[in-house]
């Protein structure tokens, strides 16, 4: 095993997509906690990971992936909402204040309240290597006239004119992954809003693309489910264009969805 001084630390704005150089490192990732941003982190081999707790929210599915890693071996840990901005790194390693860590984090020193970049630290001396995880199953689902995806990286060129349900937050990367896809309308969990309502960004940068978007509660919602953003989501936040098409703070996501397919003809 390395000594600690020989093991990086690398940072990034989501833990989807991480190069070779993740493996064996500790990643400081701001992708929520949830179980399928910690199979990612796990699939490419971080020794630890520190995610974002995005609220926490609906049935704690925020820091849900924290259980998960635990079983396959990856010393795993959160910082708060409140603390950074979700889907910015760099914001996670400079201000990020530790809210939940599992089991083998813990083992390592890390607790709540500790500074990320601190935790970063005694990360690398985590157990590695771990188990890798099994295959993910299916992340894309057809509901009510309208495409779940668990990831706003799931978006493929047939979602263009369509309702789009993510899993995923709305910070500013959720913007950048989804824009050139055109959907009719798109759905992401709020993060419980945070620090600097980084769980909102993508919305009016979306809406100068002519893109309507809003975002569902995390309390309403389990983040990382783009089922869950369709069927139990209440829309929090709605940008200019998703208000032209009936969203209204408070309303239900699906009933909406499901308006505009029947509209469409899509239902």
């Amino acid at each position: 095993m390395p000594s600690a001084s020989d093991v990086a630390t690398l940072v990034f704005d989501s833990v989807t997509k991480l190069p070779p150089e993740a493996d064996g490192a500790v990643v400081i990732g701001a992708s929520h906690a949830a179980v399928y941003a910690a199979y990612m982190s796990a699939k490419f081999g971080c020794r630890a990971a520190i995610h974002h707790d995005a609220g926490i929210g609906k049935d704690e599915a925020g820091v849900s992936g924290l259980a998960y890693a635990d079983r396959l071996g990856m010393a795993m840990a959160a910082v708060a909402t409140a603390s950074a901005r979700i889907g910015d790194g760099a914001d996670l390693q400079a201000r990020g204040i530790i809210s939940r860590a599992n089991g083998l984090a813990m083992a390592c020193g890390v607790v709540p309240g500790m500074q990320a970049r601190q935790a970063a630290e005694l990360l690398k001396q985590a157990r590695w290597p771990h188990t890798m995880p099994p295959a993910k199953g299916e992340s894309r689902h057809e509901r009510d006239g309208a495409v779940c995806a668990d990831s706003a990286t799931l978006l493929v060129p047939g979602d263009r004119g369509r309702v789009v349900a993510t899993g995923s937050h709305g910070a500013l990367n959720s913007y950048k992954a989804t824009a050139p896809f055109r959907p009719l309308l798109l759905m992401f969990n709020d993060a419980g809003f945070g620090a600097d309502r980084g769980g909102v960004l993508a919305l009016p940068e979306l809406d100068k693309e002519g893109i309507a978007a809003l975002a569902v509660a995390t309390q309403s919602a389990r983040i990382g489910d783009g089922r869950s953003t369709l069927q139990d989501g209440t829309i929090s936040d709605a940008n200019e264009a998703a208000y032209r098409l009936g969203a209204r703070v408070g309303g239900s996501a699906l009933a909406l969805a499901r308006a505009l397919a029947e509209k469409s003809g899509q239902s």
